[in-house]
């Protein structure tokens, strides 16, 4: 390796020859280790076009960090009025969404995630912060990226923020990906 003087002040030129690739390649692996380390990232998915865009985040996120995807549904328990007597049976009803959710969530797989990264999918069924957190803590995820739709107001006090709860009471970091937002990953 040979170092010379630049054109510009306060630079150099550093000639490599062949000899010199192996010394590059080790400095150039120290400088990229991080003491970041994203080997489980979960990623709750409603299917809705905002979560699949926190799924374009997340994909990059672990290809960098060699790490794993793993996709959660939650199946929400049912809401309907009438109890017992309206003839619907609840069970059944949590099943048939579960694995509608499961087969969603593997053709997510194979049509966003391509094999880009090793991931796995997971059908909960539940209240989706109670769901989320729960995931989270058996991984156990070194990061949640999730996706919020940005309501506000009377939505956001009738509807309620699953993001927003999922941020306070995560055990990791989240990243949180917003509908309409400065986007910095490539589609």
């Amino acid at each position: 390796m040979k170092a010379k003087r630049s054109k510009h002040r306060g630079e150099v030129v550093l000639e490599l020859d062949r000899g010199d690739e192996s010394l590059l390649a080790a400095a150039g692996a120290g400088r990229a280790a991080s003491l970041l380390r994203l080997k489980k990232i979960l990623v709750p998915i409603d299917f809705s076009d905002c979560s699949k865009k926190a799924l374009q985040y997340a994909i990059p996120l672990a290809r960098q960090h060699e790490g794993a995807l793993t996709l959660l549904y939650v199946v929400p328990p049912p809401n309907f009025v009438g109890g017992e007597y309206t003839g619907i049976e609840y069970g059944r009803l949590e099943e048939d969404q579960a694995a509608i959710g499961g087969k969603q969530l593997d053709a997510l797989v194979t049509d966003e995630v391509r094999e880009e990264v090793p991931s796995e999918t997971l059908v909960r069924t539940g209240m989706p912060v109670v769901e989320i957190l729960e995931a989270a803590r058996a991984l156990p995820a070194d990061l949640i990226v999730i996706s919020t739709h940005g309501r506000t107001g009377l939505k956001h006090v009738l509807l309620g923020s699953v993001a927003e709860d999922v941020v306070r009471r995560a055990p990791c970091p989240v990243l949180v990906v917003r509908e309409h937002e400065h986007d910095f990953v490539g589609g």
